[in-house]
């Protein structure tokens, strides 16, 4: 399929039409829904009403939300390109819960507190199992192959989940606050919690960005890539790298969310193509608008309680999910 230029500036164009559009649904609707005139005095710096008062514990969850959808959308983008596997996804390969995991074996056995901790323990989980995954499916004929990355994905999966699971139970203390992390939100978010985890985005998305030529050369083959004068090894480093401190980053602050990186990549090849110079930040704008979304379906149907944004998005991922698998072309990106 041939896109051209005009059709491509017009999805770009529409998907930041939805992100403007989302935000203000995302400070608009909750328990409590609240006037033009509330939000504007809230953006002023004004909480004397409880509608402005609700737009402004608003403010700091659009935000969260936008960058997490951004960082998983991205992230799963790359780690697609990186593995060339469409099934390729932060959560189905364990990443999620490797950093999970870290993140609950520090809180319940060491203690930590501080937020840059709980990020470092967030990345290390995550680049540990990325990597062990990786390992198990190089194993034997084939090399990596993208069946064999989903299976040690879904197998790495679900120990991991055994292990936090074990980790949890024993301690009562600390069991509420975990399995409500676990299921993976942007509820309560302050801009406390968000400051800490910028330098880290940034740089994760800086350098998932930056190897969208790479991913270009890698989904040629390694060794046509390596003809070309791409150095295969250091490509794959640098776009995995990228990957899994966007991940591991968004889930130390969420908790693990999946499905975003799954399906947004995926919808934006079918909008401007393969070349990862487009699909990569298209990825990470659509991923802000889908996450967003979701918490905003979160708070509605649930109303005046709300879901936490993980479970919309599993329910939003899943039929795309089953589609994926079924195609018949599913090997191919």
């Amino acid at each position: 399929m041939t896109f051209s230029v005009r059709s491509r500036i017009t999805v770009l164009l529409c998907v930041l039409a939805a992100l403007v559009v989302v935000s203000g649904l995302s400070v608009t609707f909750g328990a409590r829904d609240v006037a033009f005139s509330d939000i504007l005095t809230a953006l002023k710096g004004q909480t004397e009403t409880m509608a402005e008062a609700a737009v402004a514990s608003r403010i700091p969850r659009t935000i969260l939300a936008l960058l997490a959808g951004a960082a998983l959308g991205l992230s799963g983008a790359a780690m697609q390109g990186v593995t060339r596997n469409p099934l390729a996804d932060p959560g189905l390969l364990g990443v999620n819960a490797g950093a999970a995991l870290a993140v609950v074996t520090g809180l319940a056995w060491f203690g930590i507190e501080s937020a840059h901790v709980y990020i470092w323990s967030a990345i290390l989980g995550a680049t540990l199992t990325a990597v062990f995954v990786y390992a198990i499916a190089s194993v034997g004929p084939g090399g990596a192959t993208p069946l064999k990355l989903a299976l040690a994905g879904a197998a790495s999966t679900a120990a991991l989940g055994s292990f936090t699971t074990a980790v949890v139970l024993p301690r009562g203390d600390i069991a509420g606050l975990v399995q409500s992390w676990l299921v993976g939100g942007v509820g309560g978010a302050t801009y406390d919690q968000i400051l800490p985890v910028l330098p880290f985005l940034a740089a994760g998305g800086a350098i998932t960005l930056l190897s969208a030529r790479k991913l270009n050369m890698l989904a040629l083959g390694d060794d046509t890539a390596a003809g070309l004068g791409e150095n295969v090894i250091v490509a794959r480093i640098m776009a995995a790298g990228g990957a899994v401190l966007l991940c591991g980053a968004t889930t130390a602050v969420c908790g693990p969310i999946g499905f975003v990186g799954l399906v947004v990549p995926h919808l934006c090849r079918l909008l401007v193509g393969v070349d990862y110079r487009l699909v990569l930040p298209l990825s990470a704008l659509t991923g802000a608008v889908l996450l967003t979304v979701a918490d905003v379906l979160g708070r509605l149907i649930a109303r005046p309680a709300e879901l936490e944004v993980g479970i919309v998005t599993a329910f939003l991922g899943a039929p795309v999910f089953i589609w994926i698998v079924r195609r018949r072309r599913v090997a191919a990106l």
